[in-house]
């Protein structure tokens, strides 16, 4: 057989050979493209970024630089519902949080394109909240360079928070970047403190011929109570947590005005707490000042006879639990909190998503 003939070795290793470089060829042309592609992306995800430190997406924005490959960078991703008739407090106290987050990120010396903020408003991508099997609002995702986002790739709001330090925090561990987070000067709380100083320091001047009330025992105890009151009711929970006042259920209208779950609350419980709760101690002051008194009989006993029963239906033992949610659900139902999310009062949380702390859940379905 000649060997340049069909068939003789010459030929078939000239033939593999043909297809190697083939095959190499186009694997190379293939990981170029590639590499083009995701330039490309990164230099658009840097545009965006300079303008704006959360970049809003759409449906198409999301699928294309954040779910579909190929990609070298981290995305953080809050799927919010920002538009005013979704009425969610929540989305917006947590945004305000965010962009403090983001601006902190993108202004400082070690930004780079490995992490990226962005947001994506139902209003604007109801398309991905059906595609990720979401139906409330807020939720914070990370979404890494490679694979698919874990368990703990979602960030747990209503268990830690919406703070920006948090936020911080979970990045640092889902990604490995340190952000240092810079809050703008706030000087409401100095202005208030020098306001009470100077309105303190002026009724002292004005009185300081008689400044016997200084001394007044009542008026302490009463200053006394109204700190015990606010500590007791969770307005300091309130105040780190900053949820709303109460829930506005978007299906049917409904206002709920104490939460499901004992592990949050809204403002109105704290106020039906406080105000138990000076009922009470006004109940015991005054049936203090009945068995004591020297004044008429008659007015002491009667008195005694209609505060007493109160003490018989909620007696503060009966208290369920220490946080102001579920002593409000009990007094106010007679049930404990499980109970009462059982009932329908408040739907308690879907996986942990979904709730600002002691929001419920924004509902982002039309």
């Amino acid at each position: 057989m000649a060997a340049g003939a069909p068939g003789s070795p010459l030929c078939l290793a000239t033939t593999c050979l043909l297809l190697v470089l083939l095959l190499l060829a186009q694997s190379g042309g293939g990981q170029k493209k590639k590499e083009n592609m995701l330039a490309e992306k990164v230099e658009q995800m840097m545009e965006w970024s300079s303008r704006r430190s959360v970049i809003r997406m759409n449906g198409d924005k999301f699928r294309r630089f954040v779910k579909a490959p190929p990609r070298n960078y981290s995305v953080v991703v809050m799927f919010t519902a920002l538009q005013p008739q979704r009425q969610c407090s929540v989305c917006r106290q947590a945004n305000e949080e965010y962009q403090v987050l983001a601006n902190s990120w993108r202004y400082s010396s070690a930004f780079s394109n490995k992490l990226f903020f962005t947001v994506v408003d139902y209003d604007e991508g109801a398309d991905v909240f059906q595609q990720l099997n979401m139906n409330s609002a807020p939720t914070f995702m990370h979404f890494p360079p490679k694979g698919k986002p874990r368990r703990a790739d979602t960030f747990d709001l209503q268990r830690i928070g919406f703070a920006s330090e948090q936020l911080a925090k979970w990045i640092a561990d889902r990604t490995d970047v340190q952000i240092r987070v810079f809050r703008p000067p706030n000087y409401s709380g100095t202005i208030a403190l020098a306001l009470l100083v100077s309105l303190v320091g002026g009724l002292l001047y004005l009185r300081r011929n008689n400044l016997e009330f200084i001394y007044n025992k009542t008026g302490w105890a009463m200053a006394a109570l109204c700190v015990v009151f606010a500590m007791t009711s969770g307005q300091m929970w309130n105040h780190i947590r900053g949820p709303p006042y109460a829930h506005k259920n978007p299906q049917n209208g409904q206002v709920s005005y104490i939460h499901g779950s004992s592990q949050a609350q809204f403002v109105a419980e704290s106020h039906i707490i406080l105000l138990l709760n000076a009922a009470i101690t006004m109940g015991m002051v005054l049936l203090n000042e009945a068995a004591t008194s020297k004044g008429d009989v008659g007015k002491r006993r009667s008195t005694f006879r209609l505060i007493t029963p109160v003490y018989f239906l909620f007696p503060p033992g009966r208290f369920c639990r220490s946080d102001a949610g579920s002593v409000a659900t009990c007094l106010l139902t007679g049930k404990s909190s499980n109970e009462s999310a059982m009932a329908g009062r408040v739907p308690p949380p879907r996986n942990g998503r979904g709730y600002g702390f002691a929001a419920g859940p924004a509902k982002v379905s039309d």
